[in-house]
């Protein structure tokens, strides 16, 4: 062993004994305690010859599955089972190469996957295989040597503001009206709406608190927390939304008598007519329907976000409250998404301070 090296032994499988080495005393007792959780999961005695696959499996339970929500963990693994494993599946964890990465990378995206999805799935090998070489049981995560797909950004769509108007006109008369009028008004993402309880809503003061998102897990509807801390904010709402939700809840309580035993109270804003909560499907292709109903363009629900985002920055709302309102994590973020809006921005910018400079002129300044 070279000067300056230290080395700590693990026994394995066989008797046999797996070294490791750093150049620091802590160094090498964190990597020896890394390998004996790993020996404790199952995945040091298998490494020198378990196929990916195994290894995925015991990652996803063992190191996924207790630190993502169930959503997540269900996307994780539904991309190692349809994507990742048939390809790459009984590839040796510890002889999987870059090229073997790469080939995965370019027969996704001959099938037709979108390089956003194919980006995706190289992210989530690239998070297994760098918990493989914390747990040394790979010597590098190949996986990073592979560049992900150029993506083509998605053009956002949202609406101007005689298009809003247009919107929230037609959703006066549709059973839903409320819920795109919120969306839209508050910048909600869908489930961030459907999760809506009226204990989260204070009509007196005005306010509205987002603490929970809807979503489908095993065909179950459940609430979860959102995903970062400022995802969870209170907003005030504005007084024609204010008005629209005194008159969604009157409906409900119309529709509840109509349910009679057959109501399933839920405590969620917006329901089907029994108080079940509402499918983001089928919500999207209702709205879908409101908008050729109002001539307007097809669009995405997500879009309402979209629009309240730029309906707010085009009025001049600093650029940090309206990422408050949406919940993001970084103003970068904010600013980076509707950079589209930045043109129109800059011009009133220029317009004002034109009409700072010439206000000084004219007093002689």
């Amino acid at each position: 062993m070279s000067p300056g090296r230290w080395r700590a032994a693990i026994t394995i499988e066989g008797g046999r004994r797996k070294y490791l080495f750093g150049t620091t005393r802590q160094e090498v007792a964190k990597k020896l305690s890394a390998a004996r959780i790993a020996q404790d999961q199952g995945l040091l005695v298998t490494a020198p010859s378990q196929p990916l696959a195994r290894f995925l499996d015991r990652w996803l339970k063992d190191s996924v599955a207790n630190r993502v929500r169930p959503w997540t963990y269900k996307g994780y693994e539904a991309v190692v089972r349809n994507h990742i494993n048939p390809t790459l599946g009984n590839v040796r964890l510890d002889r999987l190469a870059p090229q073997q990465v790469q080939a995965l990378v370019n027969q996704k995206l001959a099938s037709g996957l979108a390089p956003k999805t194919v980006a995706s799935i190289l992210g989530i090998l690239r998070n297994a295989l760098g918990q493989a070489n914390r747990w040394e049981l790979v010597a590098r995560n190949v996986a990073k040597l592979v560049d992900p797909p150029r993506q083509v950004r998605h053009e956002i769509q949202p609406f101007t503001v005689e298009e809003a108007r247009v919107l929230l006109d037609a959703a006066q008369t549709d059973r839903l009206g409320a819920l795109y009028s919120v969306a839209l008004a508050m910048g909600l993402r869908q489930g961030e709406a459907l999760g809506l309880r009226w204990k989260d809503v204070d009509l007196d003061l005005g306010m509205l608190q987002v603490t929970y998102q809807l979503q489908r897990i095993n065909g179950e509807a459940k609430l979860v927390e959102p995903k970062t801390r400022l995802s969870r904010r209170s907003l005030a709402l504005p007084a024609t939304i204010l008005v629209t939700l005194r008159e969604h809840r009157q409906l409900q309580v119309e529709e509840r008598l109509l349910a009679g035993r057959r109501w399933v109270e839920s405590g969620l804003v917006f329901t089907s007519t029994i108080g079940t909560p509402l499918d983001g499907t089928n919500v999207t292709k209702s709205f879908q329907r409101l908008l050729a109903k109002a001539g307007l363009p097809k669009r995405r629900f997500h879009d309402l976000r979209h629009s309240c985002a730029t309906l707010l920055l085009v009025q001049n709302v600093a650029p940090r409250v309206v990422m408050e309102v949406l919940g993001h994590s970084q103003i970068s973020l904010t600013m980076n998404t509707y950079s589209h809006v930045l043109p129109t921005l800059k011009r009133e910018a220029a317009l004002k301070m034109d009409a700072v400079l010439r206000g000084g002129r004219e007093r002689g300044d």
